[in-house]
């Protein structure tokens, strides 16, 4: 399953501009690639995601439906983890549950200068003998710095993740960066594009690289459509992805 990125924080935070607090969200996401792997490997998710906004206080909590068609070397979320001959399975069920509380400071209001700052706990919830997951928590804090200069906001975020490890499974702490810029088309819609960067977390996995492009629109009457499509540029990604989802505001 294709991660959470900064693009879904960047997204949820133009819904904090809506009239009301509490946002929730699904949809679809696809994505396609060999892992450094000999086997596509297919994922497919229909994410559930909750939001509440108070103040500066940004609270999250989001579950996916997942299914994972391809190599059974690997794991959604990690990428491959073993070096021995796969075997192609296919595999569903419930996804990780991730939690997140984000605080906003605002630097200069007159540039719209911020930092948001998020700590992040992902709970092990998926299946890990179907390799919907790894089946620990990982803990994360992320420093994310916007900047609004006319129609273009600019954003970047670095981050640091100490994924759960288990005696069949060990995992490395990780960090991530990113980088990306959104583009306010009119009152209703916007388009985007990141780059973002993680460190391979098993000792024979590989580096994530992604580009994002994404495209949002207030449908009026509360809703919002969202969609995305994804390039991978190393072995710890996906070849390619998309996905679309729309939100209602309360």
């Amino acid at each position: 399953m294709k991660k959470l990125t900064l693009l879904a924080a960047v997204l949820l935070s133009q819904a904090a501009l809506a009239e009301s607090n509490v946002t929730l969200k699904t949809g679809y996401d696809y994505t396609t690639g060999k892992y450094g792997t000999n086997t596509d490997t297919e994922i497919t998710a229909i994410p559930f995601i909750g939001t509440y906004e108070t103040g500066n206080w940004t609270l999250k909590a989001s579950i996916p439906y997942v299914r994972i068609t391809g190599s059974d070397n690997v794991v959604a979320g990690v990428g491959a983890v073993r070096q021995t001959s796969a075997t192609v399975r296919t595999d569903s069920g419930m996804g990780d549950l991730a939690t997140s509380a984000t605080y906003s400071f605002m630097i200069d209001p007159k540039s719209q200068f911020g930092i948001d700052v998020t700590a992040k706990i992902k709970f092990g919830t998926a299946d890990s003998d179907k390799g919907l997951g790894t089946g620990e928590n990982d803990y994360w804090i992320l420093i994310d710095p916007y900047t609004k200069m006319g129609n273009v906001t600019w954003f970047g975020g670095i981050g640091y993740g100490m994924l759960g490890s288990s005696e069949t499974l060990k995992l490395n702490d990780v960090v991530s960066a990113n980088a990306g810029l959104s583009y306010k088309l009119d009152q209703q819609a916007s388009v985007g594009a990141m780059l973002d960067y993680r460190s391979r977390s098993t000792d024979i996995g590989f580096a994530q690289r992604e580009l994002t492009g994404f495209y949002s629109r207030k449908l009026g009457g509360g809703y919002k459509l969202q969609a995305y499509a994804t390039k991978g540029f190393s072995d710890g990604s996906p070849d390619w992805g998309g996905g679309v989802n729309i939100a209602y505001n309360f």
